[in-house]
């Protein structure tokens, strides 16, 4: 894995279970890890729902090999969080192939 095609910086994030302060159930994102990452826009796809438009666009991140990311973690890059749909190894862990889809409304 070439270490100039990782050149965007994105979070890995953990949804964490919690308690607010009238006692009623919460969910906080904590970072698991702020790594290198490479980014490629696959599709977009516009839908009606909800009488507004949609976007999905579907995106694959590719970063070095981890073994903790699981598809329970999300994607933070900018100001955009993306939920993780797929993850597929690169070589013998090499990298990771992380396929996400942001929703914006």
């Amino acid at each position: 894995m070439r270490a100039g095609n990782l050149d965007r910086r994105i979070t890995i994030q953990a949804m964490t279970a919690g308690v607010d302060a009238m006692g009623g159930p919460t969910e906080t994102a904590s970072t698991l890890a702020t790594v290198w990452a490479s980014k490629r826009d696959l599709s977009g796809k516009e839908w009606f729902a909800a009488q507004q438009i949609n976007t999905e666009i579907t995106t694959v991140f590719t970063i070095r090999y981890r073994s903790d990311v699981t598809l329970k973690h999300s994607i933070l890059y900018g100001s955009t969080t993306y939920n993780i749909h797929a993850i597929k190894e690169l070589g013998r862990e090499e990298g990771l192939e992380i396929m996400a889809g942001a929703l914006n409304g």
